[in-house]
C-alpha cells in the first residue's frame, strides 16, 4: 500500500465532497456573472467594452499573481479556516459590489470576489485529500475539476431570468451565504497541528516548489490548456453569431450548453483514471483532439451543426486535462505539505492561459480574422503533446511512492 493510500480515511465524506464542490461552483459563478452582466453593466452605469473586459480579467490577474502564495497559509490556519475566509471574503466582495454606484468600487469589489475566489478554489482541494479515501481520489478530483464549467454555465443560463445587474449579485451573496453555512455545519476540521509560520518557511517551500519537475509541468500544461479553451471560449457567442446568423441571446444559451460539456469530459477522466489508464496518455490524447477540432473550427467555414458539433468535442474532450492535471497534485508534489502551493502553481498556470489567450487571440482575429485563431491552439496542442510525455515520465518515477498528503488546523 502506498503512503497516500495508508493515510487516506477509511471512507469517503460524500456530504463534505459535495459541499466542497458546491463551494467550488459559487465561486466560478461570480466569474460567469461578470459575462452575463455586461449588457445591463453598460446600461446602468455607462461602462464601455475595455472596462467590461478589466471586470471579467480580474480575477485571472489575482490568480496568476497570488495562486502560489494563497497555497503558502493553508498548512499555518488549516484548510476549513482557509475555506471559510475564501467565502466570507467573497461575500464581502458581491455586497460591494451590488452597492456599486461607480466603476472604482465595482472593480475594488471584483479584486475582493478575485481573492475569494482564489483561497477557495486552493483550500477546497486540500480539504478533498483527507475526507476522501484513496480509490476514490481521481473520481472525486474529476467531479471538483468541474466546478469552473459548471458556474461559468449556471451563471449564463440563470442570469437573464433577473431584470437587474443587481439583482444577479444580490442572489449570488445569498447563495453563497448558504454556502458559508454548509461548510460549517458538514466540514470537520482537521487534526493535523498546524504548521509555524515564517518567512524562511515560504521562501524553502517557493524554492522546494519551484524546484521539482512536477509542479512546474502541471503549471505549464494547465497554461496551455486554459490558452486553447480561452481561445475559443472567449468569443464563442461572437464566433456563433457570426456563424450561425443567431441572437446574441440564442448563442448566450448555446454556450452555456457548450461549456457544460466540458463537465462530462471531466467525468469521464475521472473514471478512466480510476480504471488504471495513463495520465499522460488521457493528456495527449484530449490536447490532440482538441488541437484537431480547434483547426476545424477557426480554419474551415462549417455549416450550423458541424460548427456546434465541433464546439461540443472541443469543450467535452477538453475536460479530460484538468481533471488529470488535478488529480495529479498529491502524486507530484514535492513534499506532502508543499500539495496546496502545488495545487496555487497549478492555478497561476490556469490563470496565465486565461490572460493571455483572449488578448492575443482577440488581437490576432482583429487583425488576421477568425483564421488566426488556429495558430494559436495548434501551436499549444503541439506543445502539450509534447509535455505530456515528460509529465508521463515523472509520474512514473513517482509511482510507488506517493507523498502523503497532510493539511493544518481546522
Amino acid at each position: 500500500m502506498s503512503a497516500i493510500a495508508a493515510a487516506s480515511p477509511d471512507r469517503t465524506d460524500w456530504c463534505a465532497v459535495s459541499t466542497i464542490v458546491a463551494a467550488g461552483i459559487v465561486a466560478a459563478m461570480q466569474v460567469g456573472k461578470g459575462l452575463i452582466a455586461g449588457p445591463l453593466l453598460q446600461a446602468d452605469l455607462g461602462i464601455d467594452l475595455a472596462s467590461l473586459g478589466w471586470l471579467t480579467s480580474i480575477f485571472a490577474i489575482v490568480g496568476a499573481i497570488g495562486g502560489m502564495p494563497a497555497g503558502a497559509p493553508v498548512a499555518v490556519i488549516g484548510d476549513r479556516r482557509m475555506l471559510g475566509t475564501g467565502i466570507a471574503v467573497l461575500i464581502l466582495g458581491i455586497v460591494l459590489g451590488a452597492t456599486s454606484e461607480y466603476f472604482t468600487q465595482l472593480i475594488l469589489s471584483r479584486v475582493l470576489e478575485g481573492f475569494g475566489f482564489l483561497l477557495i478554489v486552493v483550500a477546497g482541494p486540500a480539504i478533498l485529500m483527507r475526507v476522501v479515501a484513496s480509490p476514490q481520489r481521481d473520481v472525486v478530483f474529476a467531479l471538483w475539476s468541474c466546478f469552473m464549467p459548471a458556474g461559468m454555465a449556471i451563471a449564463m443560463l440563470i442570469g437573464p431570468l433577473v431584470s437587474s445587474w443587481q439583482a444577479i449579485w444580490w442572489m449570488n451573496a445569498v447563495i453563497a451565504l448558504l454556502t458559508l453555512l454548509a461548510i460549517i455545519a458538514t466540514v470537520s476540521p482537521s487534526k493535523i497541528t498546524p504548521r509555524a509560520s515564517s518567512v524562511a518557511n515560504f521562501r524553502a517551500d517557493v524554492a522546494a516548489t519551484l524546484g521539482s519537475r512536477g509542479p512546474l509541468l502541471l503549471f505549464a500544461v494547465f497554461a496551455l490548456y486554459n490558452l486553447m479553451m480561452f481561445t475559443l471560449f472567449s468569443f464563442l457567442p461572437i464566433l456563433l453569431v457570426a456563424r450561425l446568423n443567431i441572437s446574441f441571446r440564442t448563442a448566450g444559451f448555446l454556450s452555456a450548453l457548450i461549456m457544460l460539456a466540458n463537465i462530462f469530459g471531466s467525468l469521464a477522466a475521472g473514471d478512466m483514471l480510476s480504471r488504471g489508464l495513463g495520465r499522460g496518455r488521457l493528456i495527449t490524447v484530449g490536447a490532440s483532439i482538441i488541437g484537431v477540432s480547434g483547426l476545424w473550427i477557426f480554419l474551415v467555414p462549417s455549416g450550423d451543426a458541424t460548427t456546434v458539433a465541433l464546439c461540443v468535442l472541443f469543450s467535452a474532450i477538453g475536460g479530460l486535462i484538468p481533471a488529470t492535471l488535478m488529480s495529479s497534485v498529491p502524486i507530484l508534489a514535492p513534499r506532502p505539505v508543499l500539495a496546496s502551493m502545488t495545487m496555487g502553481l497549478l492555478l497561476q498556470g490556469s490563470s496565465l492561459g486565461q490572460l493571455v489567450g483572449p488578448v492575443a487571440v482577440g488581437a490576432a482575429i482583429e487583425v488576421y480574422g477568425w483564421t488566426s485563431g488556429a495558430a494559436f491552439v495548434g501551436v499549444a496542442a503541439l506543445v502539450c503533446v509534447l509535455l505530456a510525455t515528460i509529465l508521463d515520465r515523472a509520474l512514473r518515477a513517482k509511482a510507488g511512492g506517493e507523498p502523503v498528503v497532510e493539511h493544518g488546523g481546522s
